[in-house]
């Protein structure tokens, strides 16, 4: 989750997926993908809390950790052209225009993040990011993801583009906006994303977002289509599908006849 301090309080980047991907398509995101198994033990250069740190805070070994730190800002950087490192530990790039040939062989896979940051002698910056939440997805879906979130704000100088051929729309606004267009039935989030949201909207600034303390579980909504709520489960269900919009098509969104 990228963001910015606006007029209006903390701005989130969103991107809206193309109609043909095989996973979410048509919703609106966060910039986001795969984890590389290489990353869990290549050498490279890094700023801030450790690979342990990281563990402790999502429950998970060291090794996946810094797997999962390297997908966060290597998919940043392919999805929105926006780079969380710098030539040192306390600096950050702020043209990443001059990386475009690189930004396109990552996305092909023609070259590796640790290759990349190696050969340009930038420092994975670490520091600039955040723990924020961990969703998997429910077993009733066929395709299905053990997704950790992360939140870092936009670094001074950059910008955010669209430059991928995941995205047909990208946007900065702020949480409450991006609800008020789910709500309306402009954009679709699926719970993971509304959520985020929701609790983004709860801070003024970005520093608050950065300064919070969150205590990090898996959650991962249950389908039980005999419920007396919502058929899908998971915090703060009864709101989200009390604000759906009716013609909304949200797996586990209706109760039974």
């Amino acid at each position: 989750m990228l963001v910015r301090d606006g007029a209006h309080g903390p701005e989130v980047f969103l991107q809206r997926r193309v109609g043909e991907m095989a996973f979410a398509a048509g919703m609106t995101v966060f910039p986001g993908g795969g984890v590389d198994p290489s990353d869990a033990s290549v050498a490279l250069d890094w700023a801030g809390p450790d690979a342990d740190w990281w563990a402790e805070a999502f429950g998970i070994d060291a090794g996946r950790a810094q797997a999962l730190v390297c997908a966060a800002v290597r998919e940043t950087f392919e999805e929105c052209g926006v780079l969380l490192a710098g030539p040192t530990a306390d600096t950050v790039v702020t043209d990443t225009s001059v990386y475009a040939e690189a930004r396109g062989q990552l996305e092909r896979r023609e070259l590796s993040f640790a290759e990349f940051l190696t050969r340009e002698n930038l420092a994975l910056r670490a520091d600039l990011l955040r723990p924020w939440d961990n969703w998997i997805t429910p077993v009733i879906e066929p395709r299905r993801y053990d997704t950790r979130f992360f939140v870092a704000v936009l670094p001074q100088g950059q910008l955010a583009d669209g430059a991928t051929s995941e995205a047909e729309v990208v946007s900065w606004c702020t949480p409450a906006e991006a609800i008020r267009r789910w709500h309306e039935g402009t954009d679709v989030l699926l719970p993971p994303t509304w959520t985020q949201l929701a609790a983004l909207g709860e801070f003024a600034s970005t520093a608050e977002i950065l300064a919070a303390d969150r205590t990090i579980a898996p959650i991962m909504p249950v389908y039980d289509p005999e419920a007396d709520g919502p058929a899908l489960a998971f915090p703060n269900a009864e709101r989200y599908f009390a604000e759906l919009p009716k013609n909304a098509r949200i797996r586990g969104s209706q109760r039974p006849e």
